[in-house]
């Protein structure tokens, strides 16, 4: 398909607005900027209900409001099979022939990061900026014939698939990790009278280090690819946030099983990742604290200890509102239980295959993302 074979949408899409008047649906869900639809947390007590708007399968709702909204449009097809409601606000359509048009091939394209783009440039207004449901109709897009259709959707959502069946895996395998650890370091250990050879202690008893990174200038020469607060994700490492930088003195090159903490940043300060691959030439700015332990064996241990002091850090970290700082000597001192060496042995036998796993599945859907990102990019070829 070229580009020249497009086709204005509005001639494929009618608005719907049907209300909840009976009350029958009670099902109230919104729309996310990561385009699904959500549940409600808006306060309707005292609401009127009847007003809301009825979406039905495989109808989608978008929010026309586009500033402030991380320059993305608010847009869903809803995929289940009862009812819901949504805030009147929203646009509700839907597409005229399923024959003509799959509406999940168009959510596809409203996947696309030019369609946002394309959106936020058509927004206009004053104190909000609306991209409104004459500027939806006018958009232009390819529509190949349904068999083909069918066929990019079904290419598309295997691949879908196969993240959230990851996914799934990889929330059981942390579970999984969690109830090890509460097993032989939580559940039933008193501080006050712990095991023989236990004893209580501080975070930098087990680390040989604790530092914070250093400035970077940005350069296209440099070796080391930079991670910062970006690259911290789900307790993972997110390398292809990472910048190539050159640090303005010597860097530290990161190794297997450190341990990076957001030491600032509005909604990220304390996000902790753990490195669970083989880095070369990586490094960290001065936005994150790394932690090592001294030993190979303490690895775990002490990510799966500093993982769980998110709130913490969030807690004990110093500054305004806006340049709140978690700074490395707030964090050494903290106290931790250090068990004997032979436990903390066992713990990493069991656990670290565990944690393997879950970074491969990890890998593994970040390559699965960019291939969904492939396919969306040749639907405007």
């Amino acid at each position: 398909m070229n580009k020249g074979e497009v086709k204005r949408l509005g001639d494929y899409i009618r608005e719907v607005d049907v209300r909840n008047r009976d009350l029958e649906v009670t099902k109230l869900l919104g729309v996310s900027i990561s385009k699904e639809f959500m549940p409600s947390i808006a306060n309707t007590i005292g609401t009127d209900m009847s007003s809301y708007k009825v979406v039905e399968p495989r109808q989608f709702a978008y929010g026309p409001v586009t500033s402030r909204n991380g320059d993305k449009v608010s847009i869903a097809l809803y995929k289940d099979d009862e009812k819901a409601i949504v805030s009147q606000a929203y646009t509700i359509f839907e597409v005229k022939n399923k024959q003509e048009l799959l509406p999940e091939y168009l959510m596809m394209w409203f996947r696309r990061p030019e369609f946002d783009r394309y959106a936020r440039f058509k927004s206009h207004g004053s104190a909000r900026e609306i991209f409104s449901w004459e500027e939806m109709c006018d958009v232009e897009l390819p529509i190949p014939p349904i068999e083909q259709q069918q066929k990019i959707v079904s290419e598309y959502e295997a691949v879908t698939r196969r993240i959230r069946l990851n996914e799934q895996i990889i929330a059981k395998l942390e579970e999984t990790a969690q109830a090890l650890y509460r097993k032989m370091f939580v559940d039933g250990i008193d501080k006050e009278n712990l095991p023989e050879e236990w004893k209580m202690g501080t975070l930098e008893m087990l680390c040989e280090l604790i530092i914070a990174g250093t400035i970077p200038v940005y350069s296209d020469e440099s070796r080391y690819l930079v991670l910062g607060q970006k690259c911290n994700y789900n307790g993972s490492i997110d390398l292809s946030k990472a910048r190539k930088h050159k640090p303005k003195s010597s860097c530290i090159s990161l190794k297997f099983g450190d341990i990076l903490i957001n030491s600032t940043g509005k909604g990220t300060l304390g996000r902790v990742g753990q490195i669970y691959f083989q880095p070369k030439d990586v490094t960290f700015d001065s936005n994150m604290t790394m932690v090592r332990a001294k030993e190979d064996f303490l690895i775990e241990y002490v990510g799966s200890y500093v993982s769980q002091q998110e709130n913490m850090f969030v807690h004990i970290s110093q500054g305004s509102t806006d340049q709140t700082r978690l700074y490395c000597s707030m964090v050494r001192p903290l106290k931790i239980i250090i068990p004997d060496n032979d436990t903390l042995k066992a713990y990493s036998k069991n656990c670290r295959p565990i944690k393997l796993l879950i970074e491969q599945k990890r890998q593994e859907n970040n390559q699965l993302k960019k291939l969904q990102s492939l396919f969306l990019a040749k639907m405007g070829q």
